[in-house]
């Protein structure tokens, strides 16, 4: 298995529980400046202690960072490693199998 695919396996395995895809989704709608942990705590009120089990993983397999600003902890999102998992999940789109007729219809049509 190549190295590629086990990231991308270990990422889209991290997004596959709804408290992380929550907290995928906020980061994403927060963009590069990123977001203060207190406000995802509060906006998918979970304690403390389970949202940084979740941030943790998600930080692990590459999806995101945090950074410090004094006393408050913001995350972000790593959006070139979103693109690369993205960019992996697309990239044989269309390209058909070896055995696949032609007739045979693709994700593009």
């Amino acid at each position: 298995m190549s190295l590629e695919l086990e990231q991308a396996a270990a990422q889209l395995a991290e997004l596959g529980h709804p408290t992380r895809l929550g907290i995928f989704r906020i980061l994403v709608r927060a963009g590069h400046q990123g977001v203060a942990v207190g406000e995802i705590q509060q906006a998918l009120d979970i304690p403390n202690s389970t949202l940084s089990h979740h941030l943790s993983r998600m930080t692990k397999v590459g999806l995101m960072a945090q950074r410090r600003d004094g006393r408050t902890l913001y995350c972000s999102l790593l959006f070139n490693n979103v693109e690369t998992l993205l960019a992996f999940l697309y990239d044989e789109c269309c390209l058909g199998l070896p055995s696949a007729s032609a007739s045979q219809s693709s994700c593009c049509d």
